[in-house]
């Protein structure tokens, strides 16, 4: 997120609507408090994190949830009489 006074804004306009068709939001600030928010055409209502979540969706790293609960297998069961410290001491062995 980047902030830019309105002299900024002025003087770099250009640079920053290119940042901002790369999805980006700008911030515009008066004497330090934000006045206004240059957003992306289309950006989900100009919530708070759409944008974001947008832009990261384009590029790639990160893919949303399709709503339903994530199966895990269940967790391997120990072996009977099994301890704990015994199988830590056998790792730390194996790994030397």
């Amino acid at each position: 997120m980047k902030t830019a006074s309105i002299s900024a804004t002025k003087n770099q306009l250009s640079a920053l609507i290119e940042r901002v068709r790369q999805g980006e939001t700008i911030f515009i600030t008066d004497h330090g408090r934000p006045v206004a928010r240059l957003i992306p055409a289309g950006v989900e209502n100009g919530q708070p994190g759409a944008d974001e979540l947008a832009l990261l969706e384009r590029k790639g790293l990160l893919r949303r949830g399709h709503g339903k609960a994530c199966r895990l297998a269940p967790p391997p069961a120990p072996a009977k009489r099994a301890s704990a410290v015994q199988a830590l001491l056998e790792e730390r062995e194996s790994a030397r």
